[in-house]
């Protein structure tokens, strides 16, 4: 946020500096150069001298009243050639010089003008220029005059933009914190401003778009939890009729297809058990924390997998030490790691975990086919799964790993998928200290 005002102050100064140099340009084409005005305002005094009493003077008496004002001036007065006075002067002025104009060099602190055009004056004055040297301009302080003019202007026009964006840093500061509160999990989370403000419009459509998301949120989790709780009873109800039908048949055949049927109900029974796990993860809840020591979990998950042929490794010890977090909760997370693993494994799953004053890793790793890159963070979607197929074989129905990050994400933690060192896939799950 302080980098977007920092640009805009940054923006108004290069606007305002810009408009400096535009002003200069322009009056300076329009009405001629203002240093040169200034010039011509500190030597107001000498050049009065030049054009009301020496040439007021009678031709005879025209260079007695030029050695009269070089007597009472500490400016110093000569004649020099025309051809050097054009040399001394820019391009620009020469033109000026020629029609006998009086011509400043502010930066030599002099003046040049000709003496007289016709020669009236004294034989030859109409190829001499009369210089004046050593005039009391003083450019610099000019300048810093001119600068200190332009940055009160500056000063000016910042104060009100400045009183006018604290306000809206002030409103969008609100509504930065709300939308981190929102993205969190908060979804009650909403906007309090004054109508006054510059930025309520907004702040009520962002009000209005939160609560729109927070009933569609609900209502999904009122769906998705009612459902799965609904289900329960059709499903018992059908394993106990085919408890009864299994009992009286007499043919092998239909025994068979009871006995499948009856696999399609635990298939369905565990998707519903893992909704519900999943609506309970989604819902406001407060973890049970206790002090736990780390191992003793770890070691706790490798005990509660299903037989499996591929060998597991374990790559971690008592220096974990304890964390505050949910047993139960750390557990089921690690658990749908270690059977995703089995799933997929050729032959070998490692489970490592290090802890650093950061934090603490545990990793999960395999040497199956791995995950695409590009689908590394797909996986984590619910019912999303890299093989397509749903039947028991493969089993699963792609919640496993969401619900493991969300467990994660309880935590303050986060859970990604990497390629494993044993060519298969890895799994991170990273937690606070």
């Amino acid at each position: 946020m302080n980098r977007i005002f920092f640009r805009f102050f940054v923006l108004v100064m290069l606007s305002i500096t810009a408009a400096t140099f535009v002003i200069y340009f322009a009056f300076s084409r329009l009405f001629g150069d203002p240093l040169e005005d200034i010039a011509r305002r500190q030597a107001a005094a000498q050049i009065f001298l030049l054009e009301q009493y020496v040439d007021q003077a009678p031709p005879d008496e025209w260079l007695v009243r030029l050695n009269n004002v070089r007597i009472v001036s500490d400016v110093r007065y000569d004649l020099v050639p025309l051809a050097d006075a054009r040399q001394a002067l820019p391009a620009g002025r020469r033109a000026l010089l020629d029609r006998g104009e009086l011509v400043l060099d502010p930066a030599a602190r002099s003046f040049y003008r000709r003496v007289d055009l016709e020669g009236e004056r004294y034989i030859g004055s109409h190829e001499e220029v009369l210089r004046a040297q050593n005039l009391p301009v003083d450019v610099k302080q000019a300048l810093i005059m001119e600068a200190l003019r332009y940055v009160i202007v500056a000063v000016a026009l910042l104060v009100p933009i400045a009183l006018w964006s604290r306000s809206h840093w002030q409103g969008l500061q609100s509504l930065s914190r709300v939308a981190d509160a929102f993205g969190s999990g908060k979804l009650t989370a909403r906007a309090q401003m004054k109508p006054s403000a510059s930025i309520y419009p907004l702040a009520e459509r962002i009000n209005h778009m939160a609560d729109r998301i927070e009933d569609l949120l609900e209502a999904q989790k009122s769906l998705l939890h009612s459902v799965s709780h609904e289900l329960r009873t059709p499903i018992a109800r059908l394993e106990f009729g085919l408890e009864l039908l299994d009992a009286r048949a007499k043919d092998p055949d239909l025994s068979k297809r009871i006995r499948g049927m009856e696999g399609d109900l635990r298939e369905l029974n565990s998707l519903v058990n893992e909704l519900l796990d999943m609506s309970k993860l989604d819902s406001a809840r407060k973890l049970q924390l206790e002090p736990t020591a780390l191992a003793e979990v770890l070691r706790e998950c490798t005990g509660m997998l299903p037989p499996s042929p591929h060998a597991l490794d374990c790559a971690f010890g008592d220096e974990l030490g304890e964390l505050e977090l949910d047993r139960r909760l750390l557990a089921r997370a690690v658990c749908n790691l270690l059977r995703n693993a089995q799933k997929y494994a050729a032959g070998r799953i490692l489970l490592s975990a290090t802890r650093s004053a950061g934090g603490v890793e545990i990793t999960v790793d395999d040497d199956g086919p791995g995950i695409p890159e590009e689908e590394r963070d797909k996986i984590f979607e619910p019912f999303y799964r890299l093989d397509r197929s749903r039947d028991r074989a493969t089993g699963g129905f792609g919640l496993g790993l969401s619900i493991a990050r969300k467990a994660v994400a309880l935590h303050g933690g986060s859970l990604r998928a990497d390629s494993s060192p044993l060519g298969g896939a890895r799994f991170v799950i990273t937690l606070p200290a």
